[in-house]
């Protein structure tokens, strides 16, 4: 039977005092397929160990099914995991790997190697079951772990980061073999992965969670495209969403002005988000706005347009990344993934510190970057820092903005750059980084 998972409130403190999970609800449908993402350290694989019974909840509700399963065992509850190591032993063969839940179970030897050839043909590695784990690749090796959990036909897979140990080609190949064979069983399935495009990619929905505590809980395309929390909008994405501080100014029934240093844009008053951000007349917001959301025009274009001088390009065949200077102060969300997203570009200090030895900067070595320290600091937020109740640590620095090109185009640092901006994709969340407009659909 398919199994149903709930967590109500569910908090995991360590002996020594660590707050490892810090009331995390959420529900898991039958046959759906959930992904718990974050950072290293985050709290998702306690959560998994905690649904599989290897951990005990400090407090707060597991439900299995409906009915609370926080004082059964592991082998009651129904669930086959997956591990990052593949966890297989090694003096026994391939068919003996997947077997042995049949066999610890006293499944009969014909009916046991019967079920084991069927699903290692499944899997693509019915030519290997005489083999021992050792003189397997890493992709045989984690499809004989797959079968070996698939075989009990358990009402719930627990996956615990199974991809991370291959390398990014096998990755993508079994990304979609997971995800197209738990379907087509209709087994539920918690899968823990750090990585953004496993989590996009998998996932029927996605729960994201930074130090313990859960940030937002949604499709795809849900947390990608309507993040909750500034935390969840950096985190997503490649390149990063564009995260800018802007002053909040109201002209009643005509717009509300966001002004990004020397330059502005104006949110129209019969945009429904337009109230929200109203609300912090004089005061300071973070907007955000993705790479897809920026369109090069020509620099005489008037409307929503941002001017900037491209500071860096960044060369990726299918396109090119321009990274430009606009007068602008980014805010930069502290803990992100351990590992940069694949176009995310070098860290801007050392892409500065770059510039300025190769005497290349816009208005000479290192002059703009002055001048954008010194503006920054003029408005009181170079380097300055929030501390926020969710939604991750900021700070402020000299922004750089990404926006998409065509492949290797004509431009060179210091040119001139113009970009629209798509009004509808913006996103407005307050300094303590909740989204400002919740509540809208």
């Amino acid at each position: 039977m398919t199994t149903t998972v709930a967590l109500k409130d569910v908090t995991k403190v360590f002996p020594d005092g660590t707050v490892a999970v810090d009331n995390v609800s959420f529900d898991v449908a039958a046959g759906e397929f959930m992904v718990l993402l974050g950072p290293s350290g985050c709290g998702k694989s306690t959560v998994l160990r905690m649904i599989a019974g290897l951990e005990d909840a400090s407090d707060g509700i597991i439900l299995l099914n409906g009915e609370a399963a926080n004082d059964l065992p592991p082998r009651e509850r129904g669930v086959a995991m997956v591990f990052q190591d593949f966890a297989l032993y090694p003096h026994m063969t391939v068919a003996d790997n997947i077997g042995f839940p049949l066999r610890l179970s006293g499944v009969d030897p014909g009916v046991r190697s019967e079920q084991v050839a069927q699903i290692a043909s499944a899997l693509g590695i019915g030519d290997v079951l005489g083999r021992k784990p050792s003189q397997l690749s890493g992709g045989q090796r984690q499809r004989v772990a797959m079968g070996r959990a698939i075989v009990r036909r358990p009402g719930l897979f627990l996956m615990d980061e199974p991809l991370s140990n291959l390398d990014s080609g096998l990755r993508a190949e079994l990304r979609a073999e997971i995800a197209g064979l738990v379907r087509e069983l209709g087994v539920t399935c918690v899968y823990v992965t750090h990585d953004q495009a496993e989590a996009l990619t998998m996932a029927d929905r996605v729960a994201i969670m930074r130090r313990g505590v859960l940030q937002d809980v949604g499709t795809p395309t849900q947390v990608y495209g309507r993040p909750a929390t500034l935390y969840v909008a950096a985190f997503l994405g490649s390149p990063r969403m564009n995260l800018l501080e802007a002053s909040v100014y109201v002209s009643l029934d005509r717009h509300v002005a966001l002004h990004f240093g020397d330059q502005s844009l104006y949110l129209p008053w019969n945009d429904v988000r337009a109230r929200h951000v109203a609300h912090f007349h004089g005061e300071r917001i973070i907007v955000g706005i993705r790479a897809e959301a920026l369109i090069p025009v020509v620099s005489s274009a008037e409307g929503d347009v941002i001017h900037g001088r491209v500071r860096y390009l960044e060369h990726h065949g299918h396109e090119t990344l321009a990274f430009l200077d606009i007068g602008a102060t980014a805010v930069v969300v502290d803990e992100m993934a351990t590992q940069p997203a694949s176009g995310s570009g070098a860290p801007n200090g050392l892409r500065r510190l770059v510039s300025r030895f190769a005497g290349r900067a816009v208005g000479g070595p290192g002059t703009d970057d002055v001048a954008s320290h010194g503006r920054a600091h003029q408005n009181g937020s170079a380097e300055s820092r929030f501390t926020p109740s969710d939604g991750g640590r900021h700070h402020r620095r000299p922004a750089e903005l990404v926006v998409r090109l065509a492949p290797y185009p004509a431009l060179t640092q210091g040119t001139p750059l113009a970009v629209r901006v798509r009004m509808e994709a913006l996103h407005f969340f307050d300094e303590r980084g909740k989204r400002i407009d919740v509540g809208m659909h």
